[in-house]
């Protein structure tokens, strides 16, 4: 068969497999409305006090009690079981294995398109989850850090690509998380200025054997390519003991990224070193088709062909309406 004859043959039977799994009425998904979804609260406490809401809002996404006590209340009871699921887990492990016990922490991964929502829901996790009297020690790391330096993104032509999977350091990435599952005491990584746009020289930050930690990023569901011969390629989300995924349709996003856009341009921007100083000083309009250009040339594209294709791999996914308020929440069945 010709290579041409074989390409549409391979596609005709993937666009079948499409339709036929289209046509199943199963579902990996448990589907609760946010009235369903606030009930699993049972007796959590809330813990967070009304100041502390105000602290844990994003730059366009202001928490209010109730998206704590239906939302994420509910949540950080779930990842408690979760977490002590695993750790009796790794404690029979250990016996089995006749080795003396390692901390190894248990982590959770928060994923998404770029203003979606994700350092809100990751912040408000770690708050709660600290909160717990299991495990009180919670530390949170954006995979921002693992960024290639700016310079080293113009050197590889990939400037217009920041935040595709191909601009991240991925091999230091992968290390951290390796050293990090394997218990080792002091694990650092880099860290991203969002001012400066850039990785910050000389300064890391150091993780230390945490309970839970919480990485927060782009790409960090994707699964890693299969390689010929059954070889081991591992990738980020081999690391990930329970995945979310921030959900929102792109339209929505868009606006979203337009508005925190321009609230930055009055607030951040304005400092001289920032890498968008410029836009602080053009015309409201300017910086408006500026900010849509930014979405639909490289964050909207990043979404379509590398986030939102991994939005099935999530253990949990939380469907945002347009006023940032969670509406549904749909949870892998086990």
């Amino acid at each position: 068969m010709k290579p041409n004859k074989v390409a549409r043959a391979v596609k005709a039977r993937k666009a079948q497999r499409a339709a036929a799994a289209a046509k199943l009425a199963f579902s990996p998904y448990r589907n609760f409305t946010r009235e369903e979804w606030a009930r699993l609260r049972a007796d959590t406490p809330m813990t967070l006090k009304p100041s502390e809401l105000e602290q844990l809002s994003g730059v366009i996404e202001e928490l209010s009690v109730d998206d704590v006590e239906q939302i994420y209340l509910p949540l950080s009871r779930l990842l408690n079981l979760y977490v002590a699921a695993e750790q009796k887990l790794h404690a029979v492990s250990l016996e089995f294995l006749g080795r003396k016990d390692v901390k190894v922490p248990f982590i959770i991964g928060v994923a998404g398109s770029v203003a979606v929502g994700k350092s809100t829901t990751a912040r408000v996790l770690k708050a709660l989850l600290a909160r717990w009297p299991d495990h009180p020690r919670v530390d949170l790391l954006t995979t921002d850090g693992f960024l290639l330096p700016n310079a080293e993104l113009e050197k590889r032509g990939l400037m217009g690509r920041k935040g595709f999977p191909e601009s991240f350091d991925a091999d230091r990435l992968l290390q951290f998380l390796g050293d990090v599952k394997s218990g080792v005491a002091h694990v650092t990584a880099p860290v991203y200025s969002h001012v400066q746009y850039d990785i910050l020289a000389n300064q890391e930050v150091i993780v230390e054997q945490p309970d839970i930690l919480i990485i927060e990023g782009l790409n960090i569901l994707q699964a890693a390519e299969m390689p010929p011969g059954g070889g081991a390629i591992p990738f980020v989300s081999d690391f990930i003991d329970f995945s979310i995924y921030i959900d929102a349709a792109p339209d929505v996003i868009e606006h979203w990224y337009v508005t925190r856009f321009m609230r930055l341009r009055s607030t951040a921007f304005r400092d001289p070193g920032a890498y968008f100083h410029k836009y602080a000083t053009v015309s409201a309009e300017e910086a408006r088709q500026m900010a849509l250009t930014l979405w639909r040339t490289v964050n909207l594209k990043n979404l379509e062909e590398n986030i939102l294709p991994t939005r099935r791999r999530a253990h949990l996914i939380l469907q945002k309406a347009k006023n940032h308020k969670v509406q549904s929440v749909a949870l892998r069945k086990l």
